[in-house]
């Protein structure tokens, strides 16, 4: 599992709405409306790395009202929630 945080800078008269259409892209977990100097947050899970680039660059980017991205990606988790059997499909 791949995971990815990607900040938003986004028009502000549509956070909203592209919130709520970042949210419905699939590799999409979550979408966060946040305060400081972004606007959103997205959570991106994915199988491969390659994957991210499709999620983002060719789907998330295209989204009324994102102004501009800035992608993490993450090396490890610490956390006491097993996001790797949440997200699995069985394969």
């Amino acid at each position: 599992m791949i995971t990815a945080i990607v900040f938003i800078q986004a028009d502000v008269s549509r956070i909203t709405e592209t919130a709520k259409q970042i949210a419905d892209i699939d590799g999409v977990s979550e979408v966060y409306s946040v305060t400081g100097e972004i606007d959103l947050v997205a959570m991106v899970r994915v199988r491969e790395v390659d994957a991210v680039a499709k999620v983002v660059a060719d789907q998330l980017n295209k989204v009324e009202g994102v102004l501009s991205t800035q992608t993490q990606i993450a090396f490890q988790t610490f956390s006491q929630h097993d996001l790797e059997s949440t997200f699995s499909i069985g394969l």
